[in-house]
């Protein structure tokens, strides 16, 4: 069932394997004027999705919060429709510019929606998992974009390039077919006074379908309250996001993951790896394609394995790990290119007359083999580490750790981040590529070492101590006073004489809740 949510990141990951590709494919540089070699214009070609998605996103939660999260990603879904229709269809640069726009200001919808819905769908104990499996559905898009340019980088028309645009707009189709049977948000039903359908989601879907057992009313209840405290308190707006040093606590965190998913290192590879793989020596279509195809099917099953071990492993633990490991393996690539690049001198004169001189196109014939081999090596390494954590976790963790009450607009402000950070990096890349090769990747080196030092310092560990925990169980866990990521959690106060929930109202949509040991709240993890 939830499968169907996931095809919104397969939407998105398709995207950014089709223009790798693209990139290495004649008929489409031909088509377009050769934009790779024109690296402002080159950028364009890639941010331009973003600055789409950052005119939708200020809708997206008006939509989701006010017609239901399936509402949210039907519209995206039918937007990015036509966008790739037009984009396979496009006459010229302007046209597949502007389509690639409308892609972004469509996915600004589904990409909000869809892990909100998921998170919101979940049994608890699943709940981390199957968000962060949203994630990693990026690449389930890309697996079929970069098999897909593989497939077509031999036709010599231009439906070497118009059928992978074309075929963006598959796993959209499917979810236009099939999204409403998909059940609402039990919390939207609450929320908008269907109680009735949140009691038959959860009876069927959390209690193998027994309208009576108690974990019904205690679900209900547990929503119920978080709601009421939300609604006692003044309309949410995006002010409500740091009104309060808990919200402020959730946003640094929620801003941060968003920049540092992005500013990795990753985006070299997730967009430009041709130009990567032609810094060392690897020029021909059918390689560069050949790579970036293995490399999506590596990194889905990466990816997945990251996600299965959120709950075993810990949030902070995989984090750590991923900081740690992106950081050591990024220097190495960077010496390995530096190597490389400083060990070419000659490159063959027939290659350089076919290509008007530009060296970026011909392999050098006195370059250090090994320190290129040794490049693709660090690349995979380097995605292998992204791909525990940075992958499967940022979007899960930023889902888990807002209330209700702020989900759709903190997440709104996650996605913005994202795509600013995004278009930062398409549009930078390809023009600090060329004009300071290796060098550029030292901004990344150091970048990640930060990332480190930050998570360490402020991250904290949602793991509950005896397993899963609700979301307005995680929420709580931000009030109270600050206290640094890398301190023992002290867990909700417990009282075991009395089996209650209390509740405490708080600005803006802050609420405070204290499990007993054996109580109603604990039920819900049984």
């Amino acid at each position: 069932m939830l499968f169907l949510l996931v095809l919104s990141a397969a939407s998105n990951g398709y995207d950014g394997s089709m223009m790798n590709g693209l990139q290495a494919l004649t008929t489409w540089q031909e088509y377009f004027g050769h934009p790779e070699r024109k690296p402002n214009l080159f950028g364009v070609y890639n941010a331009i999705q973003n600055i789409g998605s950052i005119l939708g996103l200020p809708l997206a939660p008006i939509v989701a919060d006010r017609y239901g999260r399936r509402a949210g990603v039907f519209v995206g879904c039918c937007i990015l429709i036509v966008a790739s229709i037009l984009q396979g269809a496009a006459q010229n640069a302007g046209m597949f510019i502007a389509s690639r726009g409308l892609i972004g200001f469509g996915l600004s919808f589904s990409l909000l929606a869809s892990p909100i819905l998921i998170s919101e769908l979940a049994y608890p104990t699943f709940r981390a998992p199957f968000t962060a499996l949203f994630s990693t559905q990026w690449y389930l898009g890309a697996i079929f974009a970069a098999w897909t340019t593989f497939g077509t980088f031999r036709m010599r028309t231009n439906w070497g390039w118009r059928i992978p645009s074309l075929l963006q707009c598959v796993p959209s189709l499917i979810q236009v077919a099939l999204i409403w049977f998909l059940p609402e948000s039990p919390r939207w039903n609450i929320a908008n006074g269907q109680t009735d359908k949140a009691v038959d989601f959860i009876a069927k879907y959390h209690c193998e379908g027994d309208a009576h057992d108690p974990l019904i009313a205690a679900e209900i209840d547990e929503i119920q309250q978080a709601i009421d405290a939300d609604r006692s308190n003044k309309t949410t707006t995006y002010r409500s996001l740091f009104s309060t040093a808990a919200n402020r606590r959730r946003m640094n965190l929620v801003i941060a993951l968003g920049i540092f998913c992005q500013w990795s290192g990753t985006g070299l590879i997730s967009f430009y790896l041709t130009l990567t793989l032609k810094g060392i020596g690897i020029t021909e279509a059918k390689w560069q394609t050949l790579i970036n195809g293995i490399m999506q099917v590596y990194n889905f099953v990466v990816a997945v394995g990251g996600a299965m071990l959120i709950e075993r492993v810990g949030r902070r633990r995989l984090f750590l790990t991923s900081c740690v490991g992106m950081a050591l393996s990024f220097t190495a690539w960077t010496i390995c290119s530096a190597t490389y690049t400083q060990s070419s001198h000659t490159w063959d004169p027939a290659c350089l007359a076919a290509n008007d001189g530009d060296k970026n196109s011909c392999p050098a014939l006195d370059a250090n083999k090994h320190a290129g081999r040794a490049v693709i090596a660090f690349i995979f390494l380097v995605q292998f580490f992204f791909n525990i954590a940075m992958n499967p976790l940022c979007g899960a963790y930023a889902v888990e750790i807002l209330p209700y009450s702020l989900r759709s607009k903190g997440m709104m402000v996650m996605n913005f981040t994202i795509s600013a950070a995004s278009m930062f990096n398409q549009y930078i890349n390809p023009i600090a590529i060329l004009a300071i090769e290796w060098k550029y990747y030292i901004v990344f080196c150091i970048f990640i070492a930060f990332e480190g030092v930050y998570i360490y310092l402020y991250l904290i560990e949602t793991r509950g101590p005896n397993g899963p925990l609700s979301l307005e169980e995680i929420a709580a866990l931000f009030e109270g006073p600050f206290r640094w990521g890398f301190q023992k959690s002290p867990h909700q106060e417990s009282t075991h004489a009395e089996g209650f929930i209390s509740e405490k109202e708080g600005k803006s949509g802050a609420v405070h809740y204290i499990e007993d040991g054996e109580g109603s709240v604990e039920s819900l993890r049984r």
